[in-house]
């Protein structure tokens, strides 16, 4: 399955590094695919103590990403940059909250194979799973 394009192409890469990873079961826009490159001597972080940064090459499809981490050196697999403007947090097993505003977070991207969010998914997921 192809994985949707950006939201907005021409703002593919002017979104900060700094972000959610993961979670939230549902998302509204994916806003870029990112392909994070590590030198094979750095730890892997955002902000080294010398003031290096790693790099974070990001792309408006899936398709781009993948053919950048595959042909460049000490490449991680391309991650979604999704934004949710509505969400499930899960602060224990079984515990589930609905949360609204705007957060953007990392995903892998075959968690966006479920679709964006509709208007019932989050007080279906609710009223099935409590």
């Amino acid at each position: 399955m192809p994985y949707p394009t950006a939201i907005d192409p021409d703002k593919v890469g002017e979104y900060p590094a700094m972000v959610y990873a993961g979670g939230g079961y549902f998302f509204d826009e994916v806003l870029e695919y990112r392909v994070w490159c590590y030198p094979e001597h750095k730890v892997k972080n955002i902000d080294h103590n010398d003031g290096e940064s790693d790099n974070c090459h990001c792309f408006a499809t899936y398709q781009e990403a993948l053919e950048f981490a595959d042909n460049t050196q000490n490449a991680e697999r391309p991650i979604a940059l999704v934004r949710q403007l509505e969400w499930i947090d899960q602060p224990s097993r079984g515990i589930y909250i609905h949360n609204k505003g705007e957060r953007l977070t990392e995903w892998r991207p075959e968690w966006l194979e479920r679709g964006a969010r509709t208007m019932n998914d989050i007080s279906q997921f609710l009223q099935k799973n409590s």
